[in-house]
């Protein structure tokens, strides 16, 4: 199954105002991939017309990118049957709030299914919610996610550059790098992640970041994190 399950939408202040749910979703069927997540900054927003958007075209799951208290971005899915509005209370709820400055950050669009602009999220996206790492994967848990650590070894926003270590008791679900290298340098440093799932991902802003169909994994393996979790 080829994926790609980092993909940042217009709503998220660095990305382009052409990511549309309708342009990222043509842009993966395009280049032939079979499950896509969108995932914008602290917000579910623009997931509502995904299923109608894919029908037919990709497979989907829902997907946040959260940033901790300490900086550190964790991805965050939910299977496509999830109700969004409980976690996107959560979301609203713990975000620092900070007005966003559009000039400077970038446009917070929300699309409907014709492309047309339905609403800006006005708080600006890109804070940290006032929890912890531990807190926010424990949050997702409970709301019957999957956390994975986003870009563990990026200069900004990691894991590996705010908090220098990756704790064995830490209860993620898997891993994102950027590159092959990064995974076996994780590895030789920290052997217990061996057994985490591991992620390959575009984290794309703009159309053409968007994965080409070169990173696989076992779709029965992906879904199996929920199975083995929830029962």
């Amino acid at each position: 199954m080829y994926y790609d399950l980092h993909i940042h939408s217009a709503l998220s202040p660095c990305s382009d105002d052409d990511m549309t749910v309708n342009n990222i979703v043509n842009m993966a069927y395009i280049k032939e991939l079979d499950m896509i997540a969108i995932t914008d900054h602290n917000s579910l927003k623009q997931l509502a017309y995904l299923p109608l958007i894919a029908k037919g075209k990709i497979r989907f799951v829902y997907g946040v990118e959260i940033q901790s208290r300490e900086e550190v971005h964790v991805l965050a899915y939910f299977l496509p049957n999830t109700i969004l509005e409980p976690i996107q209370k959560f979301l609203d709820d713990y975000l620092i709030e900070e007005p966003n400055d559009e000039y400077y950050f970038g446009h917070q669009y929300i699309f409907n299914e014709k492309d047309e602009v339905i609403d800006q999220e006005r708080r600006l996206l890109i804070k940290s919610l006032d929890l912890s790492l531990k807190d926010i994967i424990s949050s997702i848990h409970q709301m019957k996610g999957i956390a994975v650590i986003a870009h563990a070894l990026d200069q900004r926003f990691s894991i590996m550059n705010n908090m220098m270590t990756i704790d064995e008791n830490l209860d993620f679900d898997g891993i994102e790098v950027s590159y092959l290298f990064q995974k076996d340098e994780l590895i030789a440093q920290f052997p217990f992640l061996k057994d985490k799932m591991w992620f390959f991902n575009s984290d794309a802003h703009r159309l053409e970041m968007i994965s080409e169909p070169i990173h696989s994994m076992n779709e029965e393996e992906f879904f199996d994190l929920w199975r083995k979790r929830y029962g």
